[in-house]
């Protein structure tokens, strides 16, 4: 067998197992979408071709159900977890990044560590704390818990954006006089925006599908959307077409982001990837 004979088989097998890939990822999400058109009849019956209804989008939202409450608590801690957590995470990063810190690699570890201990292992501390100091059902628990959550994943991401910031730019801008914050603010800041936007939809991300703790630290008031999901059950068993209209009104968001984001994204995995060995300064 030849050189070219060997690749050409070598790029056959490469698109049949990203088609293979592609199809177990997609089949699930094209059952979701065509279930949320159907009546709960339909659902059970493997037919493509059937008279699709918007019925199941209106009763998502009407009692008992409620989902529109459930949509504004997961969007406003979602979004005010991010609002949080980026700009400490930005400045913990160029510290990490720019600084010589005493105890720095223990304290990178530790952030770093804290990402590996499973959610149940902690979340007993969370709702007896939650609990005693009067946030348990709130969004502001639900918020200070995501901001648990993100924090070191957000600064280790950032973190790889800005060690790809040459520090040469920095240093002629603080020789004309600039100051530090304003190296910061007129110089890291825009620079480090794609990766900024990358660690932001992240978090985004991970405060909207967060689910176990969630479920434990709410009951009513701040109920967000995947535990929402757990609420379409009737006599009959699972709701699976309100489940799908549901599940669909969950994602679309996160689909929205991709397209408006795509290209930043890009941009910004690529800067992260991206190191400049180059001497620090002292803090």
């Amino acid at each position: 067998m030849t050189g070219r004979q060997r690749k050409q088989i070598l790029n056959a097998v490469q698109v049949t197992l990203i088609l293979i890939a592609t199809f177990v990822m997609l089949v699930p999400i094209a059952w979701i979408f065509l279930a949320a058109f159907k009546t709960h009849v339909d659902v059970y019956q493997l037919e493509l071709f059937f008279r699709p209804t918007l019925a199941n989008f209106g009763l998502v939202f009407d009692a008992p159900y409620s989902l529109g409450e459930k949509l504004w608590n997961s969007t406003i801690v979602a979004f005010i977890t991010v609002v949080f957590a980026i700009p400490i995470a930005m400045m913990a990063a160029y510290s990490f990044s720019r600084f010589r810190l005493r105890g720095e690699t223990a304290m990178l570890v530790t952030i770093l560590a804290t990402q590996f201990v499973p959610a149940v292992v902690i979340i007993l501390p969370f709702f007896v704390m939650f609990r005693d100091i009067g946030l348990l059902d709130t969004r502001l628990g639900l918020i200070l818990t995501n901001l648990a959550i993100v924090m070191p994943f957000a600064i280790w991401m950032i973190k790889g954006f800005i060690d790809g910031i040459p520090m040469d730019t920095e240093e002629a801008a603080m020789v004309d006089g600039s100051s530090r914050i304003q190296v910061i603010r007129n110089i890291v800041l825009p620079m480090a925006a794609p990766g900024l936007l990358t660690a932001g939809i992240f978090c985004f991300i991970i405060a909207w599908n967060e689910f176990l703790f969630a479920l434990i630290l709410t009951n009513k008031d701040a109920v967000t959307l995947p535990i929402g999901l757990a609420l379409f059950k009737g006599e009959e068993g699972d709701l699976w077409n309100l489940l799908s209209a549901a599940g669909i009104i969950i994602m679309l968001p996160m689909f929205v982001l991709a397209l408006i984001i795509r290209k930043y994204f890009v941009q910004g995995m690529t800067m992260g990837a991206v190191r400049w060995n180059r001497p620090r300064s002292a803090p």
